[in-house]
């Protein structure tokens, strides 16, 4: 622990929210919807964000309350790509290709959450 920069997770996850970014700056539907624009963008940097204080937290028990936030917010990213996608005029397949990385971040977040909860009862 504590160097998430090398977590391959933190890695993905944190090129996820910079996708977002752009994806969010070239949707029509949220040049005025900022509220959804704005809950899109937050839990996408939320993602890595709780990987990286999850990492570097002194405890295990600490660290893996992080990673379930992190988990929740790809949760919340995928529901609000989901909404975005079925609003959408445009973008669709790039959106589309969005979840399916926020869901293969997901499954990531839980294999590490096993591998890290094996060292609590230790």
């Amino acid at each position: 622990m504590g160097n998430f920069r090398e977590l391959k997770v933190w890695q993905k996850s944190k090129d996820l929210a910079i996708s977002i970014y752009a994806l969010v700056d070239n949707e029509l539907k949220l040049k005025y919807d900022y509220r959804l624009r704005d809950q899109i963008t937050s839990s996408a940097v939320s993602i890595p964000s709780n990987i990286a204080e999850g990492d570097e937290l002194d405890t295990i028990k600490q660290g893996l309350r992080h990673l379930y936030i992190a988990k929740g917010s790809c949760a919340e990213l995928i529901t609000q790509l989901i909404i975005l996608k079925e609003i959408s005029e445009d973008n669709k397949d790039h959106i589309e290709d969005r979840i399916k990385d926020a869901e293969i971040i997901s499954v990531m977040i839980y294999r590490l959450i096993q591998a890290r909860s094996k060292f609590l009862n230790k």
